[in-house]
């Protein structure tokens, strides 16, 4: 990822409630991406510029997303639930549903794109099919991202201690290592 002048570092493991803000800054831009280029793009390949960018964003969501997943429903919510977190556990049901129909808009999406970047055209029908996907996932990415942000990740500042804030930490560094 490109260095800006001024922003913030990404937190840590020490932070995992940060990390996964983190995240969601960089889902939003990849996730921008890709709704740019199915809402611009009208006819023919993609150029070589547009591909790069949407085969990255592509990546990301199969890699880092899948692994912020990971983060969320085998790290955080395991523990809100122990935590017994009152008004986050309705919202823990709905965000883990969401992230399925997310999983399930990113498939669509990355053979559509694939499609579309190994033929080199795209029919006006799958192109609409595309506009469509990458609209539901960026609404469900939108109120998915404010629920966590507003209610899930000061809930669990409040509740979850620091020594299991460091067991998420040493959970998500687990999930970042190399497989030997």
């Amino acid at each position: 990822m490109a260095v800006q002048i001024g922003a913030r570092p990404d937190a840590g493991f020490d932070d995992p409630l940060g990390m996964l803000r983190d995240c969601h800054r960089r889902i939003e831009n990849f996730l921008r991406v890709l709704c740019h280029v199915a809402e611009n793009q009208h006819e023919g390949p993609l150029g070589a510029e547009e591909r790069n960018a949407v085969r990255s964003a592509l990546e990301y969501f199969r890699t880092g997303g899948q692994r912020h997943t990971l983060d969320e429903e085998e790290s955080l919510f395991p523990r809100m639930h122990a935590a017994r977190a009152g008004d986050c556990l309705n919202a823990l049901a709905r965000l883990e549903e969401e992230h399925d129909e997310a999983n399930r808009l990113h498939a669509e999406i990355d053979s559509l794109f694939l499609d579309w970047i190994e033929s080199g055209q795209m029919s006006n029908a799958r192109r609409e099919s595309l506009r469509a996907a990458v609209g539901r996932l960026r609404s469900l990415y939108n109120e998915h991202i404010r629920v966590e942000e507003e209610v899930v990740f000061p809930g669990a500042a409040e509740r979850l201690t620091p020594d299991a804030l460091a067991a998420m930490g040493a959970e998500f560094r687990a999930r970042r290592q190399p497989l030997a």
